[in-house]
């Protein structure tokens, strides 16, 4: 059996999808920003794709920018905002993905930017009254923190944090990779300036995404060199990665709950399993817990086993695709960040399982039990 449970890492491209995105990929190769009638058939397919992710999340199209994906956006977004409006402190967490901290690190080193971090618990919830405090005391500042935890699956709850920072007139930015395609995400309701989307994390292709600008908040273009995404972005479009995002984003935003019970209910089968089968078994953050995580991540902690990376390797072995943590920093001697910042076993082995509507209890069962073979090797 072959078992993919990395999906938090990236999922595999729809059928649908990639029918899709074939013709632009054939005969629809016509550059969108040419006036001729191929041009603009192709700049009529973008904006399509455009007001379809907008309809989905509740917002004007406009307020859409198609990027290379989830890093670039939050890049775009925070560097700009900085910069721009002159912010002095970027309030954010230690457990957030390394495209929002290392640009963090980015800023501090080359503009001296003062990077404020909100407490969080052993389990890495966000202390909202310390964020509270930190909003007083930082009156010039942008907030950062990701609505769900690629590692752990903590899942913030975005209109509370967003009424603190309406409350205290601050820009407020969520990283929003894992939930976007997973969760309905409805920005009327939500005073939020901006968040982004990768559409390989929702069974689109890689190398296309898009960071959503709320209209009251202006910043300048990012990528210099063409008037292209209405002139924020320079560079000719990726008209079939656009095409298959909002096509894979539609087909997910459709489908929603039913993944979700399916999904969820694979999640909690394959707990319940590992609490039978694997005496002292943990689970990092609050990915146990089905209203505070992400459904479709599992981090456990797995008793005595000292060598991760050979864990990692023996279900390699058996056909199982697990990861200690982020894809980013795969190969990092330093361990994932995430997991520094909260309570673990330190001698446990701790591997994010990740799931997606392909995945069955079978799979579950397979995985759970290659544990216990591997642990008792």
């Amino acid at each position: 059996m072959n078992v993919y449970f990395d999906n938090a890492a990236t999922t595999p491209i729809e059928k649908k999808v990639l029918d899709k995105m074939l013709p632009f990929m054939e005969d629809g190769f016509g550059n969108p920003s040419s006036i001729h009638k191929r041009g603009r058939e192709i700049k009529s397919a973008i904006e399509k794709s455009r007001t379809m992710v907008a309809e989905i999340l509740c917002c004007e199209p406009g307020e859409i920018f198609f990027t290379s994906g989830g890093t670039e956006a939050d890049n775009m977004f925070l560097i700009n905002t900085v910069l721009e409006k002159k912010i002095d402190t970027i309030i954010t967490s230690k457990i957030e993905h390394h495209a929002v901290l290392h640009c963090c690190d980015f800023l501090n080193k080359s503009y001296n930017t003062n990077i404020k971090h909100v407490k969080i618990d052993e389990k890495g919830k966000v202390d909202l009254e310390d964020l509270n405090a930190l909003l007083k005391k930082n009156k010039n500042s942008v907030v950062s923190l990701m609505h769900g935890n690629n590692e752990i699956g903590n899942i913030n709850d975005l209109k509370s944090i967003s009424k603190l920072c309406d409350q205290h007139n601050i820009v407020f930015h969520s990283d929003t990779v894992q939930t976007v395609g997973h969760y309905p995400i409805n920005l009327n309701d939500i005073n939020i300036h901006g968040i982004v989307g990768s559409a390989h994390k929702f069974h689109g292709p890689k190398g296309i995404g898009f960071l959503y600008l709320n209209n009251k908040h202006k910043i300048s273009p990012f990528i210099h060199g063409g008037a292209q995404e209405r002139n924020m972005r320079g560079g000719t479009e990726n008209v079939y990665g656009i095409v298959g995002l909002s096509e894979a984003l539609y087909l997910a935003s459709e489908n929603m709950k039913p993944h979700r019970d399916k999904i969820l209910s694979l999640k909690k089968h394959m707990i319940d399993s590992l609490k039978n089968k694997i005496k002292g078994v943990e689970f990092n953050g609050l990915s146990e817990s089905a209203d505070q995580s992400l459904y479709t991540v599992l981090n456990v902690s797995i008793p005595d086993i000292q060598d991760q990376q050979m864990f990692l390797f023996n279900l390699d072995i058996n056909n199982i695709a697990a990861s200690a943590g982020s894809a980013c920093t795969s190969g990092s001697d330093s361990g994932s960040h995430v997991l520094n910042e909260i309570s673990i076993k330190k001698n446990n082995v701790n591997v994010r399982f990740s799931f997606s509507k392909y995945n069955t209890i079978e799979e579950a069962d397979y995985v759970v039990d290659k544990i216990l073979e591997i642990k008792n090797f």
